[in-house]
């Protein structure tokens, strides 16, 4: 629950005054009454306005400690949790190099675990030399206390109440990282612990080296299982002091050994690592810079000195500090916000912070980076990106990265391709330099569709097509470790995925395993290829995409009646000669989890942006649909009350199966509440994003479910926006309520967009009345991309009572790939 220590100062800028409609005065008025509060929010400090505790706690698998924006390197604490570190872990086990923010699998932070201690390391010290394992670093952890913990955007610091207590503090630029550690007043001798054997609680290090390097440097190798038990991966790192250490050694599986230089232990050896002590009698601080690197041992060296070292020495921990938070401050000033409480301002900048921190920088600062192939490229002019959470991010946080970063996302873009020429095959979920194979469907196809709607494809049109064209219509070979779409041979022939639990996988999901989700992924996916190869003049492709636009149909059970809610026709997997699933019971539920990946039929069923009308009558008809859309997200309670979602949505993070609700804390739901706006009830999406932004609150579990590398950050900031990016490759914009008064986007190139929505209270539910763009009224419930491009205002006139805009059927959007199509 909230508290002092995890609800930083606000921030915010001068308020402008409000443009809008309605009687001057009242405006007047209004921005009168606001100025001492705008006039305070003046001074206010953006990146101490984020709140990095906001979703470390109950699976929203964030980190608290300190990154750069799109950093290499993270520094941050590592406890008993799967992702590395949860609030409430008992102890701090070290703090890892390597984290990927609110992911749902194992193995995913930690690396090269650092902590500092008092006491003595020798034969029956309190390290035991002669005992491994008191070098474990679940024995050696230490208590902590979140009272005066910070975790700010750039700056992380907490109290180590074990070992006399001692203050850990830490920081980050790009590709180097500072900590500080403060020892005890009156403690002679200090140590720093590095665990190079122990990456966190789940994560399984296959072999390790360290050396000692003269008297200020500690180097090393780790190699490491990656994201839900996949493949192998190396990480190179280098710590350097600012002072000399008085005394080290190392431990493997023999115990300490010290003034020992190197230790190498391999996978059944958990132990190994070195100490560094240092004379804290006339100096409590010790400062260490860090880096890392996928490339080689050189590639961590080349990184300190380019951002870890000023005139030849490492950098002060307050300079680097400044220097980080400077540049978070640059980042996040990049979207101002008018209006709103402190928590409201702390959740939208920690939200846009959580969006900015994945895909993480790759290359090295002389721009090395190993390949998909294991060889070493160089990225030259350019910043090559990895780690591709492409299910998720492909639903929002892709498109808010292409309208905030546009050049960003033209090296994201050109990342994902250099991928597709280094490996053969585009991926699905890349996991540093290699595919993971986690999740199903076809998410980079939409991905990349939409980087080509909103211009981060330009000059590489051709190159994106032929490598989306490639997966589309073929399947990688057994020997490459990409699957692809594995589902394409039934696909192709028969315009379905077959349910085959039997399939032989990749890795821990493969599509026919949860066919029904698949096929229906695959279907967005072509829709959205077609966009594409319709523009660039590829009609033929682009007529037999939009046909198979359509084949979500063809795993549309229409006799299927749910006793339960008297809905008839759901999604259903078919097996491979056409049959349609049935359990050993006999009877079908659109609630099991049969076929769905990470959800059920319930949930799956409104995955048909391409085709919303079409999607309508497979219901039964626009109103029966309005009606199982009502029961979905139980709006009878919300129009009473929207802080009953919790009670009546999902609730659980993993709770995926057995459920006929709306799932706020996953994907395949998120882009469900605009659905009523594209079939003409927009006054009731208004209703559900209220309750949905609920559900983000300024407190340690105040992420839904999983952040998913910033894909819920981005789905909230798109929700409080205004605007909703509903169906891949089309740059179609969904228009709602926005949440705050004014919104100003810097495009880049000089361009803002600015959204004013006078009178706009995020704690009630309101309405557009009226919508402008430029001075001129848009009656359409969407805005395309390419007029908001060049920036602009968009202004909403809300009302506190539903009103018929965008309720007659000319307002809504064309199908992208409708029935005709077929």
């Amino acid at each position: 629950m909230p508290s002092s220590r995890t609800s930083p100062p606000t921030a915010g800028r001068c308020r402008r005054g409000i443009r809008g409609w309605g009687p001057g005065l009242v405006l007047g008025v209004a921005a009168l009454l606001s100025a001492p509060v705008a006039q305070a929010r003046q001074a206010d400090d953006l990146a101490a306005t984020v709140n990095t505790f906001i979703g470390s706690k109950d699976d929203g698998n964030t980190f608290p400690g300190a990154s750069a924006p799109f950093g290499l390197i993270q520094v941050s604490p590592i406890g008993e949790h799967y992702s590395g570190w949860r609030y409430d872990d008992p102890k701090i086990h070290g703090f890892g190099h390597s984290f990927i923010s609110g992911a749902g699998c194992w193995e995913q932070g930690g690396q090269v675990s650092v902590l500092p201690v008092t006491g003595t390391i020798g034969p029956g010290g309190d390290l035991d030399t002669s005992d491994a394992r008191s070098f474990d670093h679940r024995e050696y952890a230490s208590a902590y206390t979140h009272e005066g913990e910070i975790g700010q955007a750039g700056y992380y610091r907490v109290r180590l109440t074990d070992y006399g207590g001692i203050d850990a503090e830490a920081t980050a630029l790009t590709r180097a990282a500072a900590e500080r550690y403060t020892f005890p007043a009156g403690v002679p001798e200090g140590h720093v612990l590095v665990n190079v054997s122990q990456a966190n609680a789940r994560h399984r290090v296959i072999g390790s080296s360290i050396e000692v390097v003269g008297d200020r440097v500690v180097e090393g190798k780790v190699t490491t299982m990656s994201f839900c038990g996949g493949h192998q991966y190396s990480t190179w790192f280098r710590l350097e002091f600012d002072r000399p250490f008085e005394s080290f050694g190392t431990w493997g599986q023999a115990g300490g050994t010290p003034d020992a230089r190197f230790s190498m232990e391999g996978e059944h050896d958990p132990y190994n690592g070195a100490w560094l002590s240092f004379d804290t009698s006339k100096g409590r601080t010790v400062t260490a810079i860090s880096a890392i690197s996928h490339v080689d041992a050189e590639g961590a060296r080349i990184n300190l000195r380019a951002d870890g070292m000023k005139n030849g020495k490492p950098m002060g921990f307050d300079a680097m500090r400044k220097a980080a938070q400077d540049t978070w401050r640059a980042e996040l000033a990049s979207v101002r916000i008018e209006g709103g409480s402190r928590d409201d301002r702390t959740v939208f900048y920690t939200a846009l912070y959580h969006a900015l921190l994945q895909p993480l920088t790759g290359s090295d600062a002389d721009g090395r980076y190993r390949g998909y192939d294991d060889d070493i490229h160089v990225a030259d002019g350019w910043t090559y990106y990895e780690y591709f959470s492409l299910w998720d991010t492909y639903r929002s946080q892709n498109q808010l990265l292409a309208i905030l970063r546009p050049e960003r996302s033209r090296d994201i873009a050109r990342s994902v391709l250099a991928i597709h020429e280094q490996g053969g095959w585009l991926p699905r979920w890349g996991y540093a330099n290699f595919e993971t194979n986690v999740m199903t469907g076809d998410p980079v196809t939409p991905f990349l569709a939409d980087l080509w709607r909103f211009g981060a494809l330009e000059g590489r049109e051709a190159q994106a097509w032929a490598a989306l064209r490639q997966n589309a219509h073929d399947v990688p070979p057994l020997n490459s470790r990409h699957a692809g779409r594995s589902g394409n041979p039934n696909y192709l022939a028969k315009g379905f995925i077959q349910f085959d639990r039997a399939f032989p996988s990749k890795g821990m999901d493969v599509d026919p395993h949860h066919a029904g989700s698949a096929t229906f992924e695959y279907a967005v996916a072509d829709c959205a290829l077609a966009q594409m190869a319709e523009a660039l003049g590829h009609t033929v492709d682009a007529a037999d995409l939009r046909r198979r636009g359509g084949n979500w149909r063809n795993v549309w059970d229409r006799q299927l009646k749910e006793a339960e809610s008297g809905f008839t026709g759901f999604p259903r997997p078919r097996l491979q000669d056409g049959r349609w699933f049935a359990p050993p019971t006999g009877a079908y539920s659109p609630r099991s989890h049969y076929g769905f990946h990470e959800g059920t039929a319930w949930q799956y069923q409104w995955l048909v942006p391409q085709d919303p009308a079409g999607l309508a009558e497979a219901m039964g008809g626009r109103e029966r649909t309005l009606e199982r859309l009502d029961a979905f997200f139980s709006l009878d309670v919300l129009r009473e009350d929207v802080g009953k979602a919790r009670g009546e949505w999902v609730a659980g993070p993993y709770d995926y199966y057995g459920q006929f609700r709306f799932n706020p804390n996953n994907e395949p739901t998120m882009h469900v509440p605009w659905i009523y706006t594209v079939l003409g009830a927009p006054e009731r999406t208004a209703i559900v994003v209220r309750a949905a932004q609920t559900l983000f609150t300024n407190a340690p579990d105040g992420v839904t479910g999983n952040d998913d590398l910033g894909t819920m950050s981005a789905w909230y900031l798109f929700t409080a926006i205004g605007l909703y990016p509903l169906m891949p490759g089309t740059g179609e914009l969904v228009l709602h309520a926005p949440r705050f008064e004014r919104i100003e986007m810097d495009l880049g190139n000089g361009r803002t967009l600015s959204v004013a929505a006078p009178g706009a209270d995020g704690g009630s539910v309101q309405y557009p009345r009226q919508v402008r763009f430029n001075g001129e009224p848009v009656e359409q419930v969407w805005l395309d991309w390419s007029r908001l491009r060049e920036g602009g205002e968009l202004g909403f006139e809300l009302g506190n009572e539903p009103s018929d805009w965008g309720a007659d059927a000319s307002s809504r959007p064309a199908a992208a790939c409708p029935a005709s199509a077929r």
